[in-house]
């Protein structure tokens, strides 16, 4: 498998781009950055400093500073004002390339159609920007998948909005306005499948490993933010969920394909409204609504014991 990662590079955002590139047969071609949980600059360097750690050469791109018609809003209340939880890391050896990522997503998809998988880890505004300039973009990647949206009406950052569509829901609906098959791993299936308990970090910390203490030691912050907030029994991992979605399709144990718009209007801003009215338009992606639990937390003990 060949991807193309755009990531609003924070805490679990760097655990999916460690899944990424630990994972065999996988070959990362390319992350871009976009302004999310950090603003752009900071969301690079972690996308830099991530893979550095893991040992990789990856071309690392920056894109959008913000979103396509709102000014940014960071969760670095989530994340830490670094995104890492203030964990000292060092800083990148390397710069991002020249190239801007919004023309890296159109390139890549043009030089390869229908050979490359897209993960988006972030808000939707590079991927939109480039759909403006390349309308059929999905279709000339093989798969897409997005950490986006709350299916079910839960939300993290609002009461029924999950933060990357919330961030920008006017890139969010270019998107599922556009043509070509899109896969939704929401918020949901991270809060149900994805947390990270007190004895699953015990688990982990007892590794005594580089990699489990980074994972833990960078997502300190949202543990902190899950008790005081969202009312998780830990800390969840969104984006490495979603990451493990599209490396193993597998793991997903009920999805629909179906109908769904985005709320843009301040009081439900960021909301993912499903239509199963049989006068519903046509559908345009598929939302995942249960993952095996057993098999990711596998995939991320196996991740961090090497």
């Amino acid at each position: 498998m060949r991807l193309v990662i755009d990531t609003d590079t924070a805490s679990d955002d760097a655990v999916a781009l460690m899944l990424a590139i630990a994972t065999p047969g996988t070959q990362v071609e390319a992350i871009t950055t976009v302004a999310g949980n950090v603003p752009l600059p900071q969301a690079t360097a972690n996308a830099l400093v991530t893979t550095e750690f893991m040992g990789a050469d990856i071309p690392v791109y920056a894109g959008r500073p913000g979103p396509l018609l709102r000014p940014a809003a960071t969760a670095q209340h989530v994340h830490g004002p670094d995104g890492m939880s203030g964990v000292a890391l060092p800083a990148p050896a390397r710069s991002p390339r020249p190239e801007h990522a919004v023309e890296t997503l159109v390139r890549l998809a043009r030089e390869n159609p229908r050979e490359l998988t897209l993960v988006t880890l972030g808000p939707l505004s590079n991927v939109a920007t480039a759909l403006l300039v390349e309308p059929d973009l999905l279709r000339l990647y093989d798969r897409v998948y997005c950490m986006a949206g709350a299916p079910d009406g839960h939300g993290n950052i609002s009461a029924v909005a999950e933060y990357n569509v919330w961030a920008d829901p006017e890139a969010a609906a270019v998107v599922l306005a556009a043509p070509g098959d899109v896969t939704f791993v929401g918020w949901n299936v991270s809060r149900q499948s994805a947390v990270f308990t007190d004895a699953d970090q015990a688990r982990l910390r007892r590794m005594g490993t580089p990699r489990a203490d980074f994972l833990l030691d960078v997502n300190a912050a949202v543990a902190d933010w899950c008790r005081t907030v969202t009312g998780l029994d830990g800390f969840d991992l969104p984006d490495p969920v979603a990451m493990a979605v599209a490396l193993r399709p597998d793991l997903v144990l009920r999805s629909e394909r179906l109908h769904a718009a985005v709320a843009t209007g301040d009081e439900s801003r960021g909301l993912l409204m499903i239509d199963r009215r049989r006068a519903a338009p046509p559908p345009n992606v598929t939302i995942v609504w249960d993952v095996d639990t057993a098999a990711f937390k596998a995939d991320i003990d196996r991740l961090c014991a090497a």
